[in-house]
């Protein structure tokens, strides 16, 4: 299979190399970011994203923020006035608060160890980085034999997906797509649908193009045809990701996946959510409690410079929305798969630093 990189980490030139999301499917284009702002540009204006992506992105970024160190400077407090720096970027993606605070918590580590030379500290903060990078493939990957190995996927099944929550969101594999890719690798015959995901088109430009570079047999459809490809039969089951998961279940992900989740009930079609255990926020008692981002009103406006919606018209535009638990037959991590009793067992899944 063919499979994209969204990000590499230069390990000679201490340079990140982020795949340049906004020009897909049309062009592939490697931007790099030699510096922490120029992460949290890639982060805030989406030339990169994904919940489990943005984390690792951060972690580069907190790297790149000590490249000018002096050796008589604080590393933490470097370290604590970027992370601060780059949690402003994205509000709703869990993963970026998670992977932030684990390299502050390494930070802490070294302050305790005075006899480390300030290049043998940022040595051991770059490798964090890359542990947070590497683990989230390993993490991926399990997901994806937690679908099949626990039957919630059959080969010749017929999925249906929203947004991207793919190879091009994380590290590898993807977290929705990854039973997919690894029905791919069995020689499974199995068929996708992809909303095209409105209005920023992730389903139509990143996950559909994903998709069908590594042979997966996807079709493309708006938003609003769900609804028809459901109650058709069509559909086996649905798998979406998440930005946030709250202790009780409920799922922030891309607008679009509550109402999807809402039709999957009515037309009996099981919702499946995957994500790592580090989107889980055991902090965040419920959906209510999660803060929706809420993203300029060009994006709904306008498409590639063209106007397509009247001067001045008011426009609502929240990136995501928080579907609530009931309405999720199960919610996949790399640790195992919650069927039930949400609250309970989701705490057993995750365990959450303390935010510092």
């Amino acid at each position: 299979m063919k499979v994209l990189e969204p990000i590499r980490w230069d390990v000679v030139e201490k340079k990140l190399y982020v795949l340049n999301q906004l020009r897909l499917p049309t062009t592939i284009e490697y931007l790099e970011k030699n510096t922490i702002e120029g992460v949290f540009y890639a982060i805030k204006h989406m030339e990169l994203r994904g919940a489990p992506l943005i984390g690792i992105a951060a972690a580069y970024g907190i790297v790149l923020g000590l490249k000018n160190l002096k050796s008589n400077e604080n590393l933490f407090d470097n370290v604590k006035e970027n992370a601060k720096f780059l949690a402003k970027a994205r509000p709703t993606a869990f993963n970026l608060f998670w992977a932030l605070n684990r390299m502050q918590k390494c930070a802490i580590e070294i302050k305790e160890r005075p006899s480390l030379s300030l290049k043998e500290k940022v040595r051991i903060m770059e490798e964090e980085a890359i542990k947070i990078h590497r683990e989230d493939e390993r993490n991926n990957f399990r997901i994806g034999e937690n679908f099949l190995n626990n039957l919630l996927v059959h080969d010749g099944d017929t999925i249906l997906t929203h947004c991207n929550a793919g190879v091009l969101a994380t590290s590898k594999y993807g977290t929705a797509t990854s039973p997919m890719y690894l029905s791919k690798e069995k020689g499974w015959n199995i068929r996708v649908y992809v909303d095209e995901t409105r209005p920023y088109l992730q389903g139509a430009r990143l996950t559909a193009f994903e998709l069908n570079e590594a042979g997966i047999n996807v079709t493309l459809i708006c938003d609003n045809m769900a609804g028809v490809v459901l109650s058709k039969g069509k559909v086996n089951e649905i798998i979406v990701g998440a930005d946030r998961i709250a202790a009780n279940g409920d799922v922030a992900n891309k607008i679009g996946t509550m109402s999807l989740a809402v039709l999957a009930k009515h037309f009996d079609v099981p919702f499946y959510v995957a994500a790592p255990s580090t989107t889980i926020e055991l902090a965040c008692d419920c959906g209510n409690s999660i803060p929706i981002e809420e993203r300029d009103a060009n994006e709904v406006t306008n498409w590639f410079g063209t106007r397509i919606a009247p001067q001045g018209i008011n426009v609502y535009n929240p990136a995501f929305d928080v579907t609530p638990h009931e309405l999720i037959t199960a919610i996949v991590t790399e640790k195992g798969v919650i069927k039930k009793s949400f609250s309970e067992n989701i705490k057993k899944i995750a365990k959450v630093s303390k935010v510092l």
